[in-house]
């Protein structure tokens, strides 16, 4: 029963750092709110790859780890870029801004649940990746003008409903003698994360927001390449009717 729950464990050890980034962010921790951030990433890219090892997966884990992401990867780093880069823009723009992102998120989420996507891809940007970004990006506050941060997370939260079909890494799993080894590295990680604040949490902006612009590189090829045969096709039709 005991080995049946660790999933659910981890899931819930991903809410309780969304819940902490919130509280931190407005204790004025934005550096240490987006590591809590990075962190319920690791934990939400274990929890599934822990249930299939442990053939535990169920219905139950995926409803408890859609709201879990909503919370961590949605409201906590829409908190965080309002506390940090968006209290001093218009009011209305702003809570639209920090609302637009969880709202989207949850869409996402639900879409996700109801849809199945192709083997190998998610359809829209994850939402863990799109969090993940709007938390670290934020911590540019001091380099860069507000407009970036509001246009940011409306581009982040589109890409999040899209039909961009993005990479999808759930095909590694992890071996069930490895399971163990899963609380060491969350506690590492937690560890590092304390020592190295802002940088490594700065570090981490690089991966993600790669990751997002990849999906779009291979959205506009895909186009590109479907324009291309369409013309190939009509050119051969008027050759045809010649």
């Amino acid at each position: 029963m005991i080995t049946k729950s660790i999933p659910s464990i981890l899931t819930l050890g991903n809410l309780c750092l969304g819940v902490i980034s919130i509280i931190l962010v407005f204790n004025e921790r934005s550096g240490m709110a987006a590591i809590m951030i990075i962190i319920a990433m690791l934990l939400d890219g274990v929890d599934g790859r822990v249930a299939r090892a442990l053939n535990a997966q169920s219905e139950f884990g995926k409803e408890l780890d859609s709201l879990a992401d909503v919370i961590s990867f949605g409201v906590a780093p829409a908190f965080i870029m309002y506390v940090v880069a968006l209290q001093d823009v218009t009011p209305i723009l702003s809570w639209f801004v920090t609302a637009l992102f969880p709202i989207c998120g949850a869409l996402r989420l639900a879409r996700f649940n109801v849809k199945s996507s192709s083997p190998g891809h998610f359809i829209g940007l994850p939402i863990p990746a799109a969090g993940g970004i709007l938390a670290t990006v934020a911590l540019f506050k001091g380099d860069v003008s507000p407009i970036v941060f509001i246009i940011t997370s409306i581009v982040l939260a589109l890409l999040m409903v899209s039909n961009i079909r993005y990479p999808s890494f759930k095909r590694i799993g992890i071996p069930k003698s490895a399971v163990w080894v899963i609380p060491v590295i969350v506690i590492v990680a937690l560890i590092i994360g304390i020592m190295f604040e802002e940088h490594l949490s700065k570090v981490f902006f690089i991966p993600l927001i790669l990751y997002a612009l990849y999906g779009l590189k291979k959205n506009v090829r895909r186009r590109s390449k479907r324009k291309q045969q369409y013309n190939i096709q009509e050119e051969e039709q008027s050759e045809k009717h010649a």
